[in-house]
């Protein structure tokens, strides 16, 4: 029970949430400026579709579902002391993904009409019009990302976590210029809105794919020191390609099952009205932060190694005591982001985006957004250990099937809860689902390795859940108490209250991770 402990890569993590946070920042300061320079209207909803499109096709073919697959075969590869068929196995990869995403964007600069007005069906004239523009330069973006997803797995393997979980930052700084950019000598206050936005949209476009590029760029060099090279070829014959395609394929029907989710929520936004789609955007950079941080710092960091201990001498032991130490982990943290964002959404939101075209109304609408969102945090954050328990075992298959069903339930809830609640009642649905998926991805992966979570874990969990709930009181009274204050002192005041509650509560009922944390801050 100590090894996972002591081999848990909590150092390993923390570079995977460093690189992850500096990304995050920046994408935040980017979204800043989209409210500041497009704001939460017809064309920031425009955007979003246009963006939802090449987005689901990087994560298909590269993210988790590339890691997933990719990284037990190549790390079983290159654990032998000739590393050549590691080295081939990337190489080969490699084309084989640039072939596909090459394919894929060509059909998707010649369908972009087809695909908005099936995915934006409720959007219409000049928004339209700059969601069709706007999602053909963005297609080539993606094959760009999957190459920048393949960079990750490779250095991953090799135990470098920071440079490829930091590399998005990049991105974010060119759509930043770009944005800026545009907005201070490409536009004039007496053009008319509608050439004024969509002026600056397409400036952002660009600024994106450009920042794509420097994105993989900045990770080729460290790619090309640890395979001594890029060999890259189209080949189904090197050794282990059809390993990894036959567990990937299993993967990206998991993923495709998220990602239609993901479509089908973009699409009832554009139905909820204008500022749907957006709102559902701007909420979902919040939302992702604490997974981001948590859960998928955890999670990318466990892959490898339950991949090794499924390989050990008690391999199910192994396993559930690894899964169950990265559980209680992303626990610690991401029950309270999620009451955070129960209790203080709209505090949260106003001081972060209200702004330039982003007004009053727009808080209210994303922070009850952000607050429906907030329910489902847990399920989101944990789901991606729990499949990699399942990865581990070579066993693809099964989270599909739990994915499928989840997202039946998902898309019919959110559908039913729009018709209520507007783009809050999608985020309430999604969050639904996404407790009934990680539910049943625990119940099952219990069947094969035994029960994850026992009594330290569940102790943990009561510890966190009602401290939580005490620091989300407090955060709520200080902000009532500040109310007079302005948005952001507010929210530091909230926050800090919340924060100071939930960390000396924890340390005083000796919560393990309260405890680690105290050790490492001093």
């Amino acid at each position: 029970m100590t090894a996972p402990e002591a081999t848990g890569g909590g150092r390993q993590a923390a570079h995977v949430a460093a690189g992850i946070m500096l990304s995050r920042v920046l994408g935040y300061v980017r979204q800043r400026a989209i409210a500041y320079y497009i704001g939460n209207g017809w064309a920031a909803d425009a955007l979003s579709v246009a963006q939802r499109i090449p987005n689901t096709i990087r994560s298909l073919l590269a993210e988790g579902t590339l890691s997933a697959s990719f990284i037990p075969v190549y790390a079983a590869l290159n654990a032998r002391a000739d590393k050549a068929a590691a080295r081939a196995l990337a190489g080969a990869i490699l084309g084989l993904l640039l072939l596909a995403t090459g394919v894929l964007a060509v059909i998707g600069i010649a369908f972009a009409p087809a695909l908005t007005a099936v995915f934006g069906a409720g959007l219409t004239g000049e928004a339209r019009a700059l969601a069709v523009s706007l999602m053909r330069l963005l297609f080539p973006m993606s094959g760009l990302m999957v190459v920048s997803a393949w960079c990750l797995g490779v250095l991953n393997t090799h135990r470098r976590f920071f440079l490829p979980y930091a590399a998005p930052a990049v991105w974010n700084i060119a759509g930043i210029a770009a944005l800026i950019g545009a907005g201070t000598w490409l536009v004039a206050p007496t053009l008319p809105t509608t050439v004024l936005l969509t002026r600056l949209s397409l400036a952002l476009a660009w600024g994106t794919v450009a920042g794509s590029v420097l994105q993989v760029a900045i990770q080729l060099p460290a790619c090309w020191r640890v395979l001594h090279g890029i060999p890259v070829r189209w080949s189904f014959t090197t050794e282990g390609v059809r390993d990894v395609l036959v567990a990937w394929l299993p993967v990206v029907l998991g993923a495709g099952v998220a990602q239609i989710s993901g479509l089908i929520d973009t699409l009832l936004g554009t139905l909820a009205g204008e500022g749907g789609a957006s709102s559902l955007q701007y909420a979902q950079l919040l939302q992702v932060l604490p997974i981001s941080l948590f859960g998928t710092s955890v999670a990318a960091v466990s892959l490898p190694e339950l991949s090794r201990d499924a390989q050990g001498s008690s391999p199910n032991e192994q396993l559930r005591a690894r899964i169950a130490v990265g559980f209680r982990r992303i626990v610690f943290f991401i029950l309270p982001s999620s009451l955070a964002f129960v209790a203080l959404a709209p505090v949260i939101v106003r001081p972060l985006f209200q702004t330039g075209r982003f007004g009053a109304a727009d808080t209210d609408l994303v922070g009850g957004v952000v607050a429906a969102y907030g329910v489902g945090l847990l399920g989101q954050a944990c789901v991606k250990l729990f499949q990699s328990g399942f990865y581990a075992l070579r066993d693809t298959k099964t989270p599909v099937k739990i994915a499928s069903a989840s997202l039946v339930l998902s898309s019919a809830l959110a559908y039913l809860l729009m018709r209520r609640f507007g783009p809050a009642g999608i985020a309430l649905g999604s969050s639904l689902g996404a407790t009934v998926n990680v539910v049943f991805h625990l119940r099952d992966l219990d069947a094969r390795v035994g029960a994850i979570l026992r009594g330290p874990e569940w102790r943990a969990f009561g510890v966190s859940l009602l401290v939580s709930g005490a620091a989300a009181a407090a955060g709520l009274g200080a902000a009532r108490i500040a109310a007079g204050a302005g948005g952001f002192a507010v929210a530091l005041l909230a926050l800090v209250m919340f924060g100071g509650v939930y960390f000396g509560g924890t340390i005083a009922l000796r919560h393990p991770d309260a405890r680690r944390l105290w050790t490492f801050l001093l």
